[in-house]
């Protein structure tokens, strides 16, 4: 036979420990709470951010600096450029907005635009870049 006996659980020491445990983090988790959510925690991070941001300007302009030269060196696109092109990119989705808005006004759009036979685009001469019309028929 066990020396168990059905339906109890067996003697744990660290029971009680657990359980201060678990109180004690309970206790320090609403204290944290209550500090992080005060205005002078607010405050004190405020000044403590400030203060590295501003300590860390000249070191942040340096290493730019050199990383700029180094992508330079290397034929590599630095930030600015990304900015640069991206710019452009917008720029030109804008212009591309403006002129279908504008397409829009003189022709609406209906069910029947798509089955009708749109006239052939001109394309450019690929030797001169000079802008031909395609002709229907040729002689």
């Amino acid at each position: 036979m066990s020396d168990k006996s059905d339906g109890q659980k067996p003697f744990d020491p660290f029971e009680a420990w657990r359980g201060l445990r678990d109180a004690n983090m309970d206790a320090w988790a609403k204290l944290m709470v209550e500090a992080v959510n005060s205005d002078a925690y607010a405050k004190a991070t405020g000044t403590m951010l400030d203060s590295y941001l501003t300590a860390s300007a000249p070191f942040r302009e340096m290493l730019e600096k050199t990383m700029t030269r180094a992508l330079e060196q290397f034929s590599m696109p630095t930030r600015a450029d990304f900015v640069s092109l991206a710019q452009r990119l917008t720029n030109i989705e804008m212009r591309l907005d403006d002129l279908d808005a504008k397409l829009d006004r003189f022709e609406p759009r209906s069910p029947e635009a798509g089955k009708t036979e749109t006239p052939p685009r001109a394309t450019r001469d690929r030797g001169t870049g000079d802008r031909a019309t395609p002709n229907k028929e040729k002689t």
